[in-house]
């Protein structure tokens, strides 16, 4: 295994990867580090990716209480994990059901995510539960992907969230059980360690409207007490929830200073420097 493992790295040049740096102090004992993730979606040439990637490379040193990773598209994983900073955590954006090597055409494997070098799997984000022009993935199918991943060894990003109708209805908090709770007949308490929640609003993704702080607050606020009241407080008190949805450097020191709001699943500002006003914006 271990042969297998230099070969893919020497391919890769993944060893070469450049040092990143941090700057402040880590987080205490008992807090949450925060999450900023980037999600480039379907963007990127070779060139795009490169120039990105230099972006990033040169953004200077990353809080030490938190964490940053990037969402690739697939084709553009194996640059990332050769070239990319190495404390930018190299995430897929979706992986099959599958769990292992078959007749799945199309079809990435959690597994093969894993065994490339990837750390993180975005499951459920809105555009995929609604489908872009296909069938979109019901609530039993996303918790499925989540704990396929997990099995396979990756960290899961399980975004969940309202539609604008949703949030108006008054019905935010029934939308995001409903989509939480296939997972409780899946996940040990001890899988949850390796889950994030990204908390996205659909009509905030993509639209330049944002949730207040206030607004987000009150939602993230009841996501920790969904777990508190199904799972367990040690898993509710550790749980990290980012909020996704149109946040930039502009709004995300407001909204990372809210308590339970515990980083950020960036879309469109990822894809720029603005990026790291983002990751900067974390509290001290």
């Amino acid at each position: 295994m271990d042969t297998i493992v230099n070969a893919v790295e020497n391919a890769l040049n993944i060893s070469g990867r450049p040092k990143g740096s941090s700057t402040g102090n880590p987080p205490k004992d008992g807090e949450r580090k925060y999450f900023v993730c980037g999600n480039w979606k379907c963007n990127g040439t070779t060139q795009s990716v490169l120039d990105l990637i230099e972006v990033y490379n040169s953004a200077g040193p990353i809080p030490a209480n938190c964490e940053v990773g990037a969402c690739v598209p697939y084709i553009h994983i194996p640059l990332c994990l050769s070239k990319l900073r190495d404390d930018v955590m190299v995430s897929a954006q979706n992986c099959g059901l599958n769990d292992g090597a078959g007749a799945y055409t199309g079809e990435i494997g959690a597994f093969q995510l894993k065994d490339i070098g990837c750390t993180w799997v975005c499951i459920g984000h809105s555009e995929r539960r609604e489908g872009f022009g296909m069938a979109g993935e019901d609530v039993d199918l996303c918790a499925k992907k989540m704990k396929t991943a997990l099995d396979a060894g990756l960290k899961v990003m399980f975004a969940i969230g309202e539609k604008k109708e949703e949030r108006e209805n008054g019905t935010t908090n029934d939308v995001c059980a409903a989509q939480l709770a296939p997972a409780l007949k899946l996940l040990s308490e001890d899988d949850w360690a390796n889950v994030v929640v990204a908390y996205e609003p659909v009509w905030a993704i993509g639209t330049g409207l944002t949730a207040t702080p206030e607004m987000a607050q009150e939602t993230h606020a009841f996501i920790r007490k969904w777990f508190v009241d199904n799972v367990s407080d040690a898993v509710a008190n550790a749980m990290r929830i980012q909020y996704g949805g149109s946040m930039k450097g502009a709004n995300a020191k407001e909204l990372l200073a809210q308590p339970d709001i515990d980083g950020g699943l960036i879309g469109g500002a990822s894809l720029k420097a603005d990026f790291f006003n983002v990751v900067n914006g974390c509290p001290q």
